[in-house]
């Protein structure tokens, strides 16, 4: 089936639904951090004007949305998944616990769910994964939105405690100038040991500091 019929499709298949929840997921790449989730089920009576994916808006144009889409939406949620469950299961499998919590958070109960990406947690729900469908459905473009605003707030105070790492700048993604702070700093408990660039990291420091007590 090509995308443009499973979009087709999937648009059909919601048309007797009036609570659709979108579900998206921002931190699956960093270095630190949970990776957090949203799940958003919006009011067709209060619209919301410019919604689309979090990557392609300002900061600015974010948090504006934020605001409105926290005050207008029938309900929303925030899941995440820990360090040390990211650790645990995988980052693939501690995301789909993260979905699970957002919608799980509802207030209400969605008559179906739709998914960023390319597979649905094993969960009770009605459910379609959308490919990039936090650029074709409003429901995943508000909790792209959401996520990701909550998610940059939380590097921006860790930023503010430790400084010298720039999780205000580049928001525990790998940049060469993180990598370069994380080698020269060492990881925090907000890394993840499983992800290769800190695994290096830690085993480097480890054995600088069993050189020291030697």
């Amino acid at each position: 089936m090509s995308k443009h019929l499973q979009l087709d499709a999937i648009k059909t298949a919601i048309q007797g639904y009036s609570l659709v929840a979108g579900v998206d997921e921002v931190g699956r790449g960093p270095l630190a951090g949970d990776v957090v989730t949203a799940a958003v089920i919006l009011d067709p009576k209060r619209p919301i004007l410019g919604l689309a994916d979090s990557k392609k808006l300002s900061e600015k144009k974010r948090n504006e949305l934020a605001v409105l889409i926290k005050q207008n939406a029938l309900s929303w949620s925030l899941g995440r998944a820990s360090v040390l469950e990211i650790d645990e299961l995988n980052i693939l499998h501690a995301t789909m616990l993260a979905m699970k919590r957002a919608v799980e958070g509802l207030n209400i109960q969605p008559e179906h769910v739709l998914v960023d990406g390319n597979r649905c947690p094993d969960w009770i729900y009605s459910s379609h994964a959308v490919i990039k469908g936090d650029a074709l459905f409003p429901q995943i473009s508000a909790a792209s939105i959401i996520a990701k605003v909550a998610r940059d707030g939380e590097m921006i105070a860790l930023d503010q405690q430790y400084p010298q790492y720039g999780f205000a700048s580049h928001k525990g993604y790998p940049t060469k100038a993180h990598v370069a702070a994380l080698q020269e700093h060492g990881p925090l408990s907000c890394y993840r040991q499983s992800f290769k660039p800190v695994r290096s990291v830690l085993a480097l420091w480890q054995g600088e500091l069993q050189d020291e007590v030697k």
